[in-house]
């Protein structure tokens, strides 16, 4: 049995679906923790069976008397949104809940997969290493509440793996920008081809914020855009090592500007690019990041092998096979 928190949101849902696909994986029992709201979150997960749901608050005295057949424990639920103010939510669902989650996995044997963040890297002052050092980890100044919970968390698992309290295997991955089919709940949180897709296709422009650091054009931000086909393939690699634990970068290695990500779009419509540039809020400039690049040195190293889909072959796909369809889900 494997178990997926956060399994009806954006990357879960993508895990499941490829899952489900999977030769070996394809049968085997998936319970997913989650909540599913008012909106239309379960759509993510109608194409595809699921053994059982349970909300998080349940989790525990559930999954205790399922425990002896968990394989698995894969944590991919978070409060996610950097502009969250509820620190005290923050808290209790990143850290407190995954802290529990671990040393659950301890107590019955369970190998442990979950979710970082490259947030955690704040403004890339210490550059996009992923050590897992406690004093590496330390230096680390996330600029939001939800990058801060993440990098604590972090902090937490490298201390405890020095102990010996961990589970039989266990990984953090530090997602970067991740894009794909699936998003659409998540609001504000959503990528920017997500956001402006129906405005692109019905020939209007894309808004993009102006540049504010004079080493940057304007729409010349950078960040490392992986599709969230990737990111889940990462994920399925860890299935397959048993004996690979540790903290890894979750990313292309490849940084490209907003421009570059809006123009691919543009480009799998077969339409001109038309970008208008506007200041950015105020509030906003401060703890704003114009550079992510994810060094993925460790996880090359660990034998990761397979090449990261290109910017143009990612969103191409994104839009031509799911945002252009009737169906857009996976």
């Amino acid at each position: 049995m494997i178990v997926v928190t956060g399994g009806a949101g954006f990357i879960g849902s993508n895990l499941i679906a490829a899952l489900r696909a999977h030769k070996e994986h394809g049968d085997e029992e998936i319970v997913v923790c989650d909540r599913f709201g008012t909106d239309d979150k379960w759509r993510n997960l109608a194409k595809h069976e699921v053994t059982d749901f349970v909300q998080p608050e349940q989790f525990f005295d559930v999954m205790t008397r399922q425990a002896p057949r968990v394989s698995i424990a894969i944590h991919l639920g978070a409060i996610s949104s950097t502009t969250e103010t509820n620190v005290d939510a923050i808290v209790e669902n990143n850290f407190r809940f995954s802290l529990d989650l671990w040393e659950w996995c301890v107590r019955h044997g369970v190998r442990f997969i979950y979710a970082s963040s490259a947030a955690t890297y704040g403004d890339g002052a210490q550059g996009f290493r992923d050590e897992a050092s406690v004093e590496a980890l330390g230096r680390l100044r996330p600029l939001n509440a939800y990058g801060w919970s993440k990098n604590l968390f972090d902090r937490r698992v490298a201390r405890l793996a020095l102990t010996g309290k961990k589970p039989i295997q266990w990984a953090g991955l530090k997602f970067f920008n991740v894009y794909g089919p699936n998003e659409y709940h998540k609001g504000e949180m959503r990528s920017l081809i997500a956001k402006n897709f129906r405005i692109a296709a019905d020939g209007g422009a894309v808004r993009l914020f102006k540049s504010h650091d004079p080493r940057y054009r304007d729409g010349g931000q950078l960040r490392d855009f992986i599709y969230v086909k990737d990111a889940v393939d990462v994920i399925l690699w860890l299935l397959e090592e048993p004996d690979t634990s540790g903290l890894f970068n979750v990313g292309t290695g490849q940084a490209r500007s907003f421009a570059d990500l809006i123009g691919a779009m543009f480009n799998a419509l077969e339409k001109p690019p038309r970008i208008d540039y506007v200041d950015m809020p105020v509030e906003l400039r401060a703890q704003y990041q114009y550079f992510t690049q994810a060094d993925t040195g460790n996880l090359r190293a660990a034998g990761y092998r397979k090449p990261f889909t290109t910017l143009e072959a990612g969103v191409g796909d994104y839009v031509r096979n799911y945002l252009a369809k009737p169906d857009s889900y996976r």
